[in-house]
């Protein structure tokens, strides 16, 4: 599965697209003007996915990624 598969799966299972779990991110503060939050690690945004959207490992460290700065 390519990374924008992993992507668009995200969209189709929580209606949300990386932008807008992004802002979801930053209000949670695990995010800070655009990159993850000093302290913040893997575990907890991945974590986080889980269990308020469902995600699975996969999809969860695919958002992750795309929040380090992976876009292809």
């Amino acid at each position: 599965m390519s990374f924008q598969a992993y992507l668009d799966t995200v969209r189709t299972k929580t209606g949300k697209t990386p932008e807008d779990l992004s802002a979801s991110a930053s209000d949670r503060g695990l995010l800070v003007d655009g990159q993850i939050a000093d302290g913040v690690r893997a575990t907890e945004i991945t974590d986080w996915l889980k269990a308020e959207y469902g995600l699975g490992h996969g999809h969860a460290m695919a958002i992750y990624a795309w929040f380090k700065g992976k876009r292809a």
